[in-house]
């Protein structure tokens, strides 16, 4: 690894971008080489620094990868990110992909992309969620033979402006979860006469409130006993940090998917 990481922030303008930027400046290992945004954006040509709120950095926001970067973070959207996932492949770039709302044929574009430069994508960047991951995997294979059977639900919370529900990190955690135990249907909120509750779904509950950024509670049900896992944000940082600390595991990787397991050595 380079002793100073020169990195790009994708999606430099939105406010994780920011977050990322501002919090990036304390750490002397990196390098802020580029911040790049869609071509319509109006942010455009302002100083990434000025814009997070840390001071001139002499880093203007453009369109483009123009300039030789070590790693790059996106925060974006699944169409941009898409360009940006083609252009890391063509570049043997090494990309942190934290854009959620993938879809499937996205997300295989990703997976054929990383055979040719090292891509980690994660639902979430926080490194006590992706804890919560492991916590999880290992509470539903101990209570898969539960001889009372096991109802999971999971419900989460997000700000106003979250686009996708449920979250990429709730479906995360439905997918260990059936995994270890496995759930063959999925419900997304009830209404109505829905009838006895079968033991081989998940549900998933998603709530959008205020600027709230991001909580998950996985609840498994047993008669006479409930067990809850609860993983909360308190601020962006959580996510900023976790970004930036998978950027320096990047750099050096070679080409293949990561996860922040592999971060965290789990």
């Amino acid at each position: 690894m380079a002793d100073t990481i020169r990195w790009g922030m994708h999606g430099a303008a939105g406010r994780m971008g920011q977050r990322v930027i501002a919090l990036a400046a304390t750490d002397p290992a990196l390098h802020l080489a580029g911040a790049y945004e869609s071509s319509t954006s109006p942010k455009l040509g302002s100083d990434a620094g000025e814009l997070a709120g840390i001071g001139k950095l002499d880093v203007p926001i453009m369109h483009g990868v123009q300039s030789h970067v070590d790693v790059i973070i996106d925060f974006s959207l699944p169409e941009a990110c898409m360009e940006l996932v083609a252009l890391c492949e063509a570049r043997a770039i090494p990309l942190v992909l934290a854009t959620t709302g993938l879809s499937a044929k996205q997300k295989e574009i990703v997976v054929a992309a990383s055979q040719a430069t090292p891509i980690l994508m994660s639902p979430s960047m926080s490194f006590a969620v992706n804890l919560a991951m492991k916590l999880v995997g290992d509470a539903a294979r101990v209570l898969r033979s539960h001889t009372s059977g096991v109802d999971v639900e999971i419900i989460e919370r997000h700000h106003r402006y979250k686009a996708d529900a449920p979250s990429g990190t709730a479906l995360k955690f439905g997918d260990i979860v059936a995994k270890e135990m496995g759930q063959e249907r999925e419900v997304h909120g009830r209404h109505g006469q829905t009838g006895q509750r079968p033991q081989n779904e998940i549900g998933y509950h998603a709530l959008r409130t205020g600027d709230n950024v991001g909580e998950h509670t996985i609840v498994f049900g047993m008669i006479g006993e409930t067990l809850e896992l609860t993983v909360r944000g308190q601020s962006r940082d959580s996510y900023a940090l976790g970004a930036l600390a998978a950027a320096k595991f990047l750099v050096g990787q070679g080409a293949g998917m990561y996860s922040m397991a592999d971060v965290l050595g789990l």
